[in-house]
């Protein structure tokens, strides 16, 4: 791999920052991980972390990976328009009546294409958008993966009402019996799990962390399993989805589970750092140039303010990478227009150097920048342009 400042460097010597590298070899690397850690399972991709056409194509080659799990309904069929998969879950609702619409009209896009659905007011609103007699729609029903330990108390990410086998039963029946829709899936995201890091605090945090883990994981396993068979018996499922990069061993263990999701160790940003089951390499940096120096203890570089989504704090600003000794200003942090660095490294500095730095979210990053600097074995290869680069913002 090309991980040094140097070697970085040297590989993008003629360009002029900003802008944002992929090394292919360490993107690779990490697509090796994800597969061994699912163990056999097949592995979808996860889009909203990705975010390139090229990069999603890679990974959708290699042995292991099977389809996309978009965060869009009009991202579903605009890789479906431009032959990325046949093969699609849509993971959150839509509200898109013009979406609703393109796929309706669409018959690649609607063999393609599952859309989720967790109320029966999900398929009020997509038979108002299409008109009573409407294609068959395939749907995917979202069962909620939170860990609820004691009433009251809420652990994990707030997405669907269906928690018990008594709702998720209730619905399915609804679902088959409602003309112009197919039940085909299943999903349950524990984000609780899978996007929360047992090494990135302290000893006593880590320790609770693991804690939470264990006993959510064994307690979904169980839920998740009587949910499961309860709804194959009232329709064929055709696949059972679970988990993220942080939970692709647990999940994947389950027998009921068809299929696990990833996208964000590919790229490996700073949230992943803090796992101690799997350790990724850092794939996708940028680079930002050294515009002033204010003080001897202090260079300032350009732009950077790059913010990553989430609760407001330290875990969502990104991380100076290269040179090695660098941080963020506690009052500053990382600025619309500039962001000072300090640090031991600080005095090697001078005007027009480069800093690299890491996002904490992996796909946010390509709402930044229209391309990709694509490395490989130590070389520049070629730039590809991210969804902004194609004109494409879902959102």
């Amino acid at each position: 791999m090309t991980s040094t400042a140097h070697g970085y460097d040297l590989a993008t010597k003629d360009l002029e920052p900003p802008f944002a590298i992929v090394d292919l070899d360490a993107f690779d690397a990490n697509a090796d991980d994800l597969r061994r850690r699912a163990a056999g399972k097949p592995i979808r991709v996860v889009s909203k972390s990705v975010r390139c056409r090229e990069l999603l194509d890679r990974v959708l080659a290699r042995p292991g990976f099977a389809g996309l799990m978009c965060y869009s309904l009009a991202e579903a069929v605009w890789h479906v328009e431009e032959g990325t998969t046949d093969d699609i879950v849509v993971a959150y609702p839509t509200a898109d009546h013009e979406a609703l619409r393109l796929l309706a009209a669409n018959d690649r896009a609607r063999a393609a294409i599952s859309v989720m659905v967790d109320s029966p007011e999900h398929l009020d609103l997509i038979d108002a958008a299409l008109g009573h007699g409407h294609p068959r729609i395939r749907v995917c029903l979202e069962l909620d993966a939170s860990w609820r330990p004691v009433p009251g108390v809420h652990v994990g990410t707030r997405r669907s009402p269906v928690f018990t086998a008594r709702q998720a039963v209730a619905f399915a029946q609804e679902i088959v019996a409602r003309p112009g829709f197919s039940l085909v899936g299943m999903m349950a995201y524990e984000g609780q799990i899978a996007g929360l890091g047992d090494a990135a605090g302290s000893a006593l945090h880590n320790r609770v962390i693991g804690w939470m883990h264990r006993h959510s994981a064994a307690e979904l396993v169980r839920r998740r399993g009587t949910v499961v068979r309860a709804v194959r018996a009232i329709a064929e499922l055709e696949f059972v989805n679970g988990g993220g990069t942080g939970s692709i061993e647990t999940t994947g263990a389950e027998d009921v589970i068809t299929e696990v999701a990833a996208g964000s160790g590919l790229l490996a940003p700073t949230l992943f750092d803090g796992y101690s089951r799997f350790h990724p390499s850092p794939a996708a940096l940028f680079a930002l140039p050294v515009v002033r120096r204010p003080s001897r203890t202090v260079a300032t570089l350009f732009s950077g303010g790059y913010i990553a989504s989430g609760p407001v704090g330290p875990s969502r600003v990104p991380s100076p990478y290269f040179p090695k000794g660098l941080r963020l200003l506690g009052f500053e942090g990382a600025g619309e227009v500039q962001t000072p660095v300090t640090g031991d490294a600080v005095r090697d500095l001078r005007l027009g150097d480069r800093v690299w730095l890491r996002h904490a979210k992996a796909g946010e990053l390509a709402e930044r920048f229209a391309e990709f600097h694509l490395l490989r074995g130590g070389q520049r290869d070629r730039a590809v342009p991210t969804y902004r680069g194609e004109g494409r913002n879902f959102g």
